[in-house]
């Protein structure tokens, strides 16, 4: 059976599994008395307030309370209760998102292809190239995830989906506060705390400010624990002595939000927003499974300081009947880190004999191992306006322009201790290799959607985006002239241009231009029930190969068929959402390590998603049960072969090879086959308490975390794995207090698998688990 055979099937089955449990909810329905109701959610997935059963787009959210309820403090924890959503990350801060199986397994380096899934704050894109912003996840309103290109209404970057974080806003008139104190204990690792508060003081009658702030230590759980290294080369032995630790990464992350809301008059509110977060871990994340289980045996630093703020202005009001947003934003962050490129230099030395080059000043073989000293600088600034027409009117329209303007100072120094001076980096003691360059992402769109309500109950959308692109790097890459002739100093053509770089080698820049488009039928079957076809297109920019012998790389393109439907049974009693989909992910930009582990990018052949998704909320005929649950079937597969052998005149890849990198039928990586959650939370009476005790359970299948399959067989499939979440708590009044278990049986899964270098070379994987059992108690208070 061919591998298009088996997906159609699969995909067959699980429509068919899907139809039949449609008949559930009625049988149900018929039955059931009146009775409690799920919580009501209004989403601004649409860019305007709607309850979520109304929006014919696959979206999943949480609100404060269910948030609070998962135990959600991070990326991480909200990530594990999303099905369409797969993520890698070595380090917090530094995630990849994928939705849908839109994922290739690409090298995330700072000079790759921009993120296929958007990620915004309120109403301001947090996009960067160097993984979305980890804000920590208190006093929040809403985390919205929007399954499916959103290439309209969100545009680049929003090509399989976007994730949305609500905060809450200011409140008039009302004088509230709150604060929760958590403290926890990891297994096989420290102890940690979370310290968090909110107050809501209203000015006047127009006026109100809303303040937040937060300070937190995560307990590390991965030791680093003695080893040595023996280099073939030079003979030269090292160890780890000076770096030994026990619970080695830990993160220290402290924050703060003030918000404003002021009401010029009836029509007219202005709400500025300033959010600044400072995160420093240490450390690494990962284990490396040769030394042990949450062990590895590192030599030099690792740490990573991520700082950030954000000041934001949304404009909001009426111009006649019409309603007009304005919001900009800009965002600064900045990422300083220590790396142990350990793995590379032995392993070069190793295949290669590389040791051989490492020289001191007199010519003599020395200790040739890497460190890698980084400094990222991103700022963004962005800009929307949008005119919306009465939303009572049978005909009515969204319209609004976008503009927005990335940079992102890069600066990577591989050095080595003693380095003969004629063979560094010009200017740069130690530095074997140095990337000093500025990137430079410009977007600009006019975008509109259109609804017309052919009949009471049958509503068509129709949306497009006109967008263009403007995408440069230009500065410095590469070995010093003593060096290399055919990198790096060698190659430069003009003066310094970027930072402290030696000279220019690299200064290039592209442009693009293009449209896309959406349409949508939806029918309202019967009250709390709908149904709807899409079609929808999103894209991602192109860009430039720091590699000068690369051609640029072309925007890739998702073309999205989707049927969904939103129903609510049994007096609302019982939601149930889903979808089915079918996916072309045409020209897919792939990246890659090449030579000299050196990232390059190429519009690879074409790809396949399929898959179904749903998630369920039942308040049971039990009072005080609850019942959540939601799961997806991803099958994402390679339509053509992958060669990874390029053209020699268009630099793209060749479609048919003799022994392809990965053949067609190949499943795309990162993303699960079946993710799946099911959350049941029971409250009762308990003397002049209310309790509740809550269990969550997550499972997710195996998958590859590379496309290539020998690259694959090295690193090693991502395994399944399940994890059960417990708690128990009361409630009185203003307070409560709460005991959490979190992965309660402590199963280790593998959240991501990396090596330092290209697998073919470093033959050593690293695990990136889920955290271990962790064990808090909390205690909040509200006034």
């Amino acid at each position: 059976m061919s591998g298009h055979t088996r997906g159609r099937t699969a995909f067959g089955a699980a429509l068919l599994a899907t139809s039949m449990l449609a008949g559930v909810p009625a049988a149900f329905a018929a039955d059931a008395a009146a009775g409690p109701t799920v919580e009501e959610i209004v989403v601004t997935a649409q860019k305007k307030e709607e309850n979520l059963q109304s929006v014919p787009v696959a979206v999943t959210a949480f609100s404060t309370k269910k948030l609070e309820q998962l135990h959600v403090e991070n990326f991480n924890d909200y990530v594990k209760f999303l099905p369409s959503v797969a993520a890698q990350s070595a380090q917090p801060g530094g995630a990849t998102v994928y939705m849908r199986g839109i994922a290739s397994g690409a090298n995330a380096n700072h000079s790759g292809s921009q993120p296929s899934v958007g990620t915004y704050l309120d109403e301001q894109p947090i996009t960067t190239i160097g993984g979305a912003l980890d804000l920590h996840v208190y006093d929040i309103a809403r985390v919205e995830a929007l399954a499916g290109p959103q290439g309209t209404l969100y545009g680049a970057s929003s090509q399989a989906g976007t994730l949305r974080i609500i905060t809450n806003p200011p409140e008039l008139g009302v004088f509230k506060g709150s604060y929760d104190l958590k403290v926890n204990s990891v297994d096989h690792g420290g102890t940690g705390y979370v310290a968090e508060g909110m107050v809501n003081i209203p000015v006047n009658d127009k006026v109100a400010i809303r303040m937040v702030a937060w300070d937190e230590h995560d307990a590390g759980y991965i030791d680093n624990v003695p080893g040595t290294l023996t280099y073939p080369v030079s003979g030269v032995t090292i160890n780890n002595a000076s770096k030994v630790q026990k619970d080695y990464n830990t993160v220290d992350t402290k924050g703060a939000r003030v918000a404003l809301r002021v009401d010029l008059n009836d029509s007219w509110t202005v709400r500025p927003t300033f959010m600044t977060q400072d995160t420093k871990s240490h450390g690494v994340f990962a284990y490396d499974p040769s030394v042990g289980d949450l062990k590895v045996s590192h030599f030099l630093p690792e740490d990573n300081h991520d700082r950030w703020y954000q000041a934001a202005m949304t404009v909001q009001g009426k111009v006649s009947d019409f309603d007009l947003v304005y919001t900009g934003g800009y965002m600064d962050r900045r990422i300083d880190s220590h790396s142990d490129y350990t793995d590379y230099s032995y392993f070069y030395d190793t295949l290669f004999g590389s040791g051989a080059y490492i020289t001191d000043a007199s010519g003599k073989v020395i200790d040739p191992t890497q460190r890698i000293t980084g400094r990222d600088h991103f700022t963004r600034v962005s800009n929307e306006i949008r005119l919306s027409s009465p939303q009572d009117q049978r005909l009515r329209f969204v319209v609004g322009g976008f503009q927005q303007r990335q940079t992102h100072f890069i600066e990577q120094n591989y050095q080595i201790t003693g380095i003969d001076p004629a063979i560094s980096v010009t200017g740069w003691k130690d530095t074997l290799w140095l990337t000093e360059q500025l990137r430079i992402d410009r977007d600009y769109a006019a975008f509109g959607e259109l609804y017309f309500d052919i009949t009471p109950k049958l509503t068509f959308t129709g949306g497009v985006r006109a967008f263009k692109t403007d995408n440069s790097l230009r500065g410095f890459f590469g070995f010093g002239s003593g060096f290399s002739s055919k990198t790096g100093e060698a190659k430069c053509f003009a003066p310094n241009s970027v930072g402290a770089g030696p000279c220019t080698n690299l200064d290039k820049r592209v442009k693009e231009t293009g449209e896309t488009y959406k349409a949508n039928l939806n029918y309202k079957v019967a009250d709390g029930k709908m149904v709807y076809v899409t079609y929808s297109q999103g894209f991602r920019p192109g860009g430039i190969n720091r590699r000068g012998s690369r051609p640029p790389y072309s925007s890739d393109y998702v073309y999205n068929y989707e049927a969904g439907w939103k129903t609510q049974w049994a007096d609302n009693s019982l939601r149930w959402n889903g979808a089915v989909y079918y996916e072309d992910w045409k020209d897919f930009q792939y990246s890659f390590l090449g030579p000299n582990s050196f990232t390059e990018i190429v519009n690879a052949p074409q790809a396949r998603v399929q898959g179904v998704e749903t998630d369920l909320a039942w308040a049971t005929p039990v009072q005080g049960l609850t019942i959540n649950g939601a799961a997806a079937y991803t099958d994402a597969q390679l339509k053509s072969d992958y060669c990874d052998e390029t053209d020699p005149v268009t630099g793209r890849p060749v479609t048919t090879c003799a022994s392809p990198k990965a053949p067609s039928g190949t499943r795309l990586p990162i993303t699960p086959k079946v993710k799946a959650n099911v959350t049941a939370r029971y409250e009762f009476p308990w003397g002049d308490f209310t309790a509740h005790v809550q269990g969550s359970a997550m499972y997710q299948s195996s998958s590859s975390a590379v496309l290539p399959l020998d690259e694959s067989a090295f690193t090693g499939r991502q395994r399944a794995f399940g994890a059960l979440d417990l708690s128990a708590g009361l409630d009185h009044d203003t307070w409560k207090v709460e005991l959490a278990v979190l992965n309660a049986f402590d199963k280790r899964g593998d959240v991501y698998r990396y090596t330092e270098c290209r697998s073919l070379y470093c033959q050593r994987p690293y695990i990136v688990p889920n955290q271990p059992r962790t064990i808090s108690l909390s205690f909040g208070q509200k006034f």
